[in-house]
């Protein structure tokens, strides 16, 4: 399974910790000093001053660039220094699975989309269009190179590295799926979207980390949720922006809307997904559901070093 793979009979457990919480304890402090600095300042505000200086698409990718550069790091430290395949941080199969990677992505991307439309016919009010074309595909260009890398780190880092190392260390499956769940949610509490709808919009995030190390658990592997963050991210900055949202782009849509942290805070974590999760589980024939979200590990039948 998933996060058994790991436990080769070289696998050294002291190093591992080691670098392990080398990179908890830096990724802490980084999230901490962003979470402290933005305190005392209006986040939206400081984005408006961004775009007004150097324009939508050089403020995006200041934005997304060190996430992007961060899921390269990351790879190169897991390969390089634990030792460790990029294959078994993606994936228990014997490769990795691109097929799921596409489904979820193509079958999210279709959710967003159609919702996205919609909601304009449902509210046009809401909603201006935002299409400039130059603008528009030279946004699409540099969004389809870094959206998806800085996407893949919070995967690699939140759904592989931490949920297989804790995972290992605990010798469980709950703990790396709550504690890795909740991270992920508390990532995001600096996004200007906190600020501008409350602390309500944290049950979308720290429910997304659920959803999302759900299907990693059950499915053995990652594929799905990269392919379904990924998704998530891309198709919806390109179709529709806001002037309070982290992502302000030159999107299909403009949002014009006042937010509020209502229905369509739970909708996706209580409706939406628990639907995905049914599409996912018919598919691919899950089973054993009670040992992989719950269960202890199992004793590897691994021979081949991955480590």
């Amino acid at each position: 399974m998933y996060i058994e793979q790991l436990k080769t009979k070289n696998y050294n457990y002291t190093t591992h910790l080691i670098l392990y919480l080398l990179v908890v304890v830096g990724f802490t402090l980084l999230m901490l000093l962003n979470y402290l600095t933005t305190q005392d300042m209006n986040t939206e505000d400081v984005i408006h001053q961004m775009i007004e200086q150097f324009g939508s698409n050089v403020t995006f990718v200041m934005m997304v660039l060190p996430l992007s550069l961060f899921c390269l790091g990351l790879l190169f430290w897991v390969k390089f220094l634990h030792g460790q395949s990029l294959r078994s941080l993606t994936t228990a199969r014997q490769k990795v699975d691109w097929s799921r990677i596409f489904f979820a992505f193509t079958l999210w991307g279709s959710v967003t989309a159609i919702l996205t439309v919609a909601a304009y016919y449902a509210s046009p009010e809401n909603f201006v269009v935002n299409f400039e074309p130059g603008a528009f595909f030279s946004f699409l260009i540099l969004a389809i190179i870094l959206i998806p890398l800085q996407t893949s780190f919070e995967e690699f880092l939140f759904r592989g590295y931490l949920m297989q190392g804790i995972g290992i260390f605990s010798n469980s499956r709950i703990i790396p799926f709550v504690v890795t769940s909740v991270l992920f949610g508390l990532m995001h509490i600096a996004n200007p979207e906190v600020g501008k709808m409350g602390m309500t919009i944290m049950i979308y995030y720290i429910g997304t980390g659920f959803f999302l190390g759900l299907i990693t658990l059950m499915d053995d592997g990652l594929e799905l949720a990269l392919g379904f963050h990924a998704a998530n991210n891309l198709v919806g900055a390109l179709l529709v922006t806001a002037d309070w949202t982290a992502f302000q782009t030159n999107s299909v849509f403009k949002d014009i809307s006042e937010p509020s942290a209502g229905f369509d805070v739970v909708l996706p974590v209580f409706i939406v997904f628990p639907i995905l999760i049914f599409i996912f589980a018919r598919k691919y024939k899950w089973t054993n559901w009670n040992q992989k979200l719950f269960g202890k590990l199992q004793p590897t039948e691994v021979t081949e070093e991955i480590l």
